[in-house]
């Protein structure tokens, strides 16, 4: 590398320009053209050619020092973290090349993190599947394998006793049943999408409640900014997420659990008067949901934020941009 690559960018630009000057006003001193008040086509001539010839060599000159940073802007426009290590190679002095380095570390950082984040996404995709298939088989299954236990006695019961093997056969379906819409509703909540978010909050606050024992209070303002199939969905999963994890982890004894609108925005608010959260405590457990509502949040353009809460747990509020 020269010496010359080595001063700054700016300098480098300026060197060129003034060393082009110089040269143009050295030439007009010591040779014999002149250019008269009223001018000629010859004099006219002579200035347009030795204005080309300045240009030229500009360009000649500066094209080395800005080319790496058009292949920068080629490779900024064209990058594809799904093909990895798509890497520049330096050159073009000091200031391109730390610019080139930053671009290099931000990739290989985002490639990082998709990667990361697909390992989560996938895992947690996982996840679901195990619970469902466990649902499935530990409630479902069972309960149906005592459906056929009891229509093989049904087939040998006559009278009284018939008529109860049918009975205790119809309950068993209908737990079969209950279960199954259980499991369908944790998937894609019903309510949800014919009613709203904000009765679907409701219905779910309320099943919350007679699970756990917890005292919920519900505050809903009822002319809220519209929102988008994806906001509401992803609001729903931030508020079952945050009350599992109460429920689990917050040893609280109430919960508040609103929707307020907000600066072309519905803010969600879930708070507890639980122990508290470590949120660097909750990193090295697994995160407690945590990361995955953070990215939820990040997919429709919203921001969450996990902090203490006035009665001494934890508050959860997400606030995302209206649809309109």
């Amino acid at each position: 590398m020269s010496r010359f690559s080595h001063f700054a960018l700016l300098w480098r630009v300026f060197a060129v320009n003034a060393a082009l000057l110089a040269l143009a006003t050295l030439l007009l001193a010591v040779t014999p053209v002149t250019v008269h008040a009223t001018i000629s086509w010859p004099e006219a001539v002579v200035l347009l050619c030795g204005l080309a010839a300045i240009s030229a060599v500009n360009l000649l000159l500066l094209r080395p020092i800005v080319r790496p940073i058009d292949r920068l802007a080629r490779r900024m426009d064209t990058v594809d973290l799904l093909h990895p290590d798509q890497r520049l190679a330096g050159g073009g002095g000091r200031e391109v090349e730390e610019l080139v380095s930053t671009f290099n570390q931000m990739l290989a950082r985002l490639e990082a993190e998709r990667r990361a984040s697909s390992r989560r996404a996938l895992a947690a995709q996982e996840a679901e599947r195990l619970r469902i298939a466990h649902g499935l088989h530990d409630e479902v299954g069972q309960v149906l394998t005592g459906v056929l236990l009891q229509l093989d006695a049904l087939a040998s019961a006559d009278g009284e006793a018939k008529i109860d093997a049918i009975a205790e056969t119809k309950d068993a379906v209908r737990v079969a049943l209950d279960e199954v819409r259980r499991i369908a509703y944790e998937l894609r909540p019903a309510m949800l999408e014919h009613l709203g978010l904000a009765s679907a909050l409701r219905e779910l606050a309320t099943s919350f409640a007679t699970r756990s024992g917890l005292s919920v209070s519900q505050q809903f303002e009822s002319d809220l900014p519209p929102l988008s199939d994806e906001a509401e969905i992803a609001m729903y999963r931030v508020t079952q997420e945050s009350l599992t994890n109460i429920a689990r982890h917050a040893h609280a004894s109430a919960v508040e659990l609103s929707l307020a609108a907000g600066a072309r925005s519905v803010v969600l608010r879930v708070a507890d008067d639980g122990v508290g959260f470590d949120e660097g405590k909750a990193s090295r457990n697994g995160g407690s949901g945590i990361r995955g509502m953070r990215e939820r949040a990040l997919l429709i353009g919203g921001a969450l934020a996990v902090k203490s809460s006035a009665a001494g747990g934890t508050e959860i509020r997400l606030e995302v941009p209206s649809a309109d």
